[in-house]
């Protein structure tokens, strides 16, 4: 079976808009034109997409399982035809990438530097987020590349195996918080403390919770949880409150004297990070470049 690319267009603008009048307006086209595209749409498929109601149009089973494959083809198609345009000279290539904050705090930004150095026409777009947001960026297209923990890959996301490296998260706390007066502490000492940390299933939850699993003790109790650094960070540095980061997610606070890693005796908690992508489709030419910087950049750091 084979499928026409505006069709799909039009079947997914039906799906935002609800009806077939405000998918027209979006489209420009006519409410006829837009209902006859469907209709063969319907019968290349084999069996209607859309329930029709008085108050608008609902996707039936085979619509709602037809629907992610369209926006999949449909992002294909404009990745496509990017490239070719770029190719051409008719328009800048894009880079589309997603990365958790320490990556995004340094690595990230260095790999950009130099792909933009040698490439000034390619634009880059970011997003910063941990691994269910990065996984939602991959699959709906959003993003092309995701720069994580490793170890979690699924059917439809899968790891670059050759661009990976190490780094280390350490517990931080304010310069003036009460537990820098003991000077070395132990990790258990931080039970008692109010936590700052991200929800369950992503990286840093885990990584806090393996680290401590492997000293034999419990999974500290997290006071506040949230997806955004600036109010963990804002928490460490303005209310007391400690957490788990790595180093180049506090460099810039840390150098400004404001947090910084609590001395704890025998801590040392490294973990790998990886370049991912969707197992499906190819790696846009303008993302290869950024992954050829990444495992050049990435190299030299673990030789450091």
């Amino acid at each position: 079976m084979s499928f026409n690319v505006q069709q799909l267009e039009m079947f997914a603008a039906i799906v935002s808009a609800g009806s077939l009048g405000r998918a027209a307006n979006l489209l420009n086209v006519t409410q006829p034109a837009l209902s006859r595209s469907i209709k063969r749409l319907e019968e290349s498929v084999g069996a209607p997409l859309f329930e029709r109601h008085t108050k608008g149009m609902h996707l039936t089973a085979l619509g709602q399982a037809l629907m992610p494959h369209a926006i999949s083809l449909q992002r294909e198609a404009e990745q496509a035809r990017e490239e070719l345009d770029a190719i051409r000279g008719l328009s800048k290539g894009v880079i589309k990438v997603g990365a958790v904050g320490s990556i995004a705090s340094l690595v990230l930004p260095m790999a950009v530097r130099c792909v933009l150095d040698k490439w000034p026409n390619l634009r880059v777009e970011i997003i910063e987020g941990v691994w269910d947001r990065l996984v939602e960026g991959l699959l709906t297209h959003e993003i092309d590349l995701a720069l994580c923990t490793s170890g979690i890959e699924t059917d439809d996301v899968a790891a670059i195996s050759d661009c990976s490296w190490t780094d280390r998260s350490y517990v931080v706390a304010a310069i003036d918080h009460p537990l820098r007066a003991a000077g070395k502490i132990q990790l258990n000492d931080t039970l008692g403390q109010r936590w700052a940390l991200t929800p369950k299933g992503t990286g840093p939850y885990a990584h806090v919770k393996e680290t401590f699993e492997s000293s034999g003790l419990p999974m500290p109790e997290i006071s506040v949880e949230s997806r955004s650094i600036t109010v963990l960070k804002s928490l460490v540095a303005r209310c007391g409150f400690v957490s788990w980061m790595a180093e180049p997610m506090y460099d810039t606070e840390s150098k400004a004297g404001v947090m910084d890693a609590l001395s704890i005796e025998g801590l040392d908690a490294p973990r790998t990070l990886t370049a991912f992508r969707r197992r499906q489709g190819i790696l846009p030419a303008p993302v290869a470049k950024l992954l050829d910087e990444l495992r050049h950049l990435t190299g030299s750091l673990q030789k450091e």
